[in-house]
C-alpha cells in the first residue's frame, strides 16, 4: 500500500470501499446457528452487519437501532453551506433486511456480559455469542448551562438531523452583519475536521447572502486537524471572514451559555452572537457507560487486534465509541473497523483465530465548491496496537493545483456515493 502515491490513494478511496484496499475474507460457511447482536445501526453497526452475513450467511445477525432511519454527519456540513438537502444524507435499513440481517427498531437499555444477552425498553431480551457496539457519541457536560433547551438555542448540530435543519434556518434567518459563533471541542471528537469545514461551508453561504457577517471560532484547543490547509482556504476563499481564537487566548474555549440572555462566556469574554454553534465534548455513547464499557476517560478500551472489549469479554466496540487512536473518530474509520470486526467475529463463531488487520482512513473536507482537501492514511497492527503504515497516505499539498483540489471535490461526492451503498446498500 506504501508504493501507492497519494493520488492514486484518493482515487481508490474515492470509488471503492475500504475493503477493496484492505481485503475481506471469503469464509466458508460453518454448521449451527450462532447469534451476533450489534447495539447500534450508524456507520459501525451498519457495515458489520452487512459484512458479517456476507462471510457467513450461517450466522444469524441482530441490528438494534432506535430509530428508523440513520443521517450521516459527514456531508452534513454541505446543507449548512446550501449545496446539499438533508434528505441525501438520510438512510433506512431495507437494504441490510435484504441480507438476511434481522433489524429491531428499540433502545438498548441493558447487557449482560456474564450473561450474553442484551435487553431492550420494550422488554424484549436477545442472546448472543457475540455482540459488537457501536454506541457512537454522547456530550459531556463541560459547558455550563449547556442543557436541551440551550440546545434549541444554540444547535450542535454534531448528530446530523434536526439539529442541522435548526442551524440552517438560524443562518438564513439571521441578518447580514451578525456574527456566526463556533466552539470547536476538546479532542478526541467525532470528525476532527468537521468544525473547521463548518467554517468553510458557513462563510461560502454568508460571502453569497451576507457579505458583511464574520465568523468567530473560538476553539477548546490550540490546533486542529489539517490546519494549514484550512487557514490557507479561509484566506484564498473567505478573506477577513473567519477569526480563529485558540484555547490559549480564550481560556480553553467556551466555558458557560445563557439560552435566555443569548449570550456565550469564555473565561475572559462575553458574546452575544447572532448564530451560535456550540460542539460539547464528547464521550462514548450512553449505552457503552451503561453496560460497564468505558474506562475513566469516558471512551472504550479496545484489543487492537479484534476492537474486543478491554474490560468485557465476547463484546467487540467500533466507531467512534472506541480508543482507537492513531485511527481518527470518523466516518470511514468506523466502516473499516466494522470489517475488520466483522471478519474477527465470524472466525470465532466459527472456531478459528482472526487474521491480521489492517484498517483504511480518507476524510475530506470541501472547503469551497470547486476546493476540497483530505487526508488519507493506512493502519496496521503492531504489538498488538493500531499503527499508521509509514508512507502511505498524507495530505493534500498545500501547492497543489485548482485542477487537482477540484478533482477532490469529485472524489469526495463519490466517496460519499459509494460508502453509503457500502453501508446501506
Amino acid at each position: 500500500m506504501n508504493r501507492i502515491n497519494r493520488r492514486s490513494f484518493i482515487r481508490i478511496a474515492a470509488s471503492a470501499a475500504a475493503v477493496s484496499v484492505v481485503g475481506f475474507p471469503a469464509i466458508a460457511a460453518a454448521g449451527g446457528k450462532q447469534q451476533v447482536v450489534i447495539v447500534g445501526g450508524g456507520v459501525g453497526g451498519a457495515t458489520a452487519a452487512r459484512y458479517i452475513r456476507r462471510a457467513d450467511a450461517s450466522v444469524e445477525v441482530t441490528l438494534i437501532e432506535p430509530n428508523k432511519h440513520y443521517y450521516t454527519c459527514f456531508m452534513s456540513n454541505e446543507v449548512l453551506g446550501g449545496d446539499r438537502q438533508l434528505d441525501s444524507l438520510k438512510f433506512g435499513y431495507d437494504g441490510l433486511a435484504k441480507h438476511g440481517v434481522t433489524v429491531v427498531h428499540d433502545t438498548v437499555t441493558a447487557i449482560d456480559a456474564k450473561g450474553r444477552t442484551v435487553t431492550t425498553r420494550g422488554g424484549k431480551s436477545f442472546s448472543y455469542d457475540r455482540c459488537i457496539v457501536a454506541p457512537g457519541i454522547s456530550f459531556a457536560d463541560n459547558i455550563k448551562g449547556y442543557d436541551i433547551v440551550a440546545q434549541e438555542k444554540f444547535p450542535h448540530a454534531w448528530k446530523a438531523g434536526p439539529q442541522t435543519t435548526l442551524l440552517r434556518q438560524q443562518l438564513e434567518d439571521m441578518a447580514d452583519g451578525g456574527t456566526v459563533l463556533i466552539a470547536p471541542p476538546p479532542n478526541p471528537f467525532r470528525c476532527p475536521p468537521g468544525p473547521y469545514e463548518r467554517a468553510c461551508q458557513i462563510a461560502y453561504y454568508l460571502k453569497a447572502h451576507k457579505p458583511k457577517s464574520k465568523i468567530l471560532i473560538l476553539d477548546a484547543k490550540d490546533s486542529f486537524s489539517k490546519q494549514g490547509l484550512f487557514t490557507q482556504a479561509w484566506d484564498r476563499h473567505y478573506k477577513g471572514m473567519i477569526e480563529w481564537v485558540s484555547a490559549v487566548d480564550s481560556g480553553g474555549g467556551v466555558k458557560s451559555v445563557n439560552a435566555a440572555a443569548g449570550t456565550v462566556s469564555t473565561e475572559f469574554d462575553e458574546y452575544k452572537p447572532a448564530v451560535a454553534n456550540i460542539i460539547p465534548a464528547q464521550v462514548a455513547g450512553t449505552i457503552a457507560s451503561v453496560a460497564g464499557l468505558t474506562d475513566d476517560s469516558g471512551w472504550c478500551p479496545v484489543e487492537g487486534k479484534t476492537f474486543e472489549s478491554s474490560i468485557h469479554q465476547g463484546i467487540h466496540v467500533i466507531g467512534d465509541a472506541a480508543i482507537q487512536a492513531p485511527l481518527p473518530k470518523s466516518g470511514y474509520a468506523a466502516n473499516s473497523e466494522a470489517k475488520v470486526v466483522a471478519a474477527a467475529v465470524v472466525a470465532l463463531v466459527n472456531g478459528r483465530d482472526p487474521g491480521t488487520p489492517s484498517w483504511v482512513n480518507t476524510c475530506y473536507s470541501i472547503v469551497a465548491p470547486q476546493d476540497a482537501i483530505s487526508v488519507a492514511m493506512v493502519y496496521n497492527l503492531v504489538d498488538g496496537k493500531v499503527a499508521t503504515v509509514e508512507g502511505s497516505g498524507g495530505l493534500t499539498p498545500v501547492d497543489s493545483s485548482p485542477e487537482d483540489r477540484a478533482r477532490e471535490v469529485l472524489y469526495a461526492h463519490s466517496w460519499f456515493n459509494n460508502i453509503t451503498n457500502d453501508i446501506f446498500g
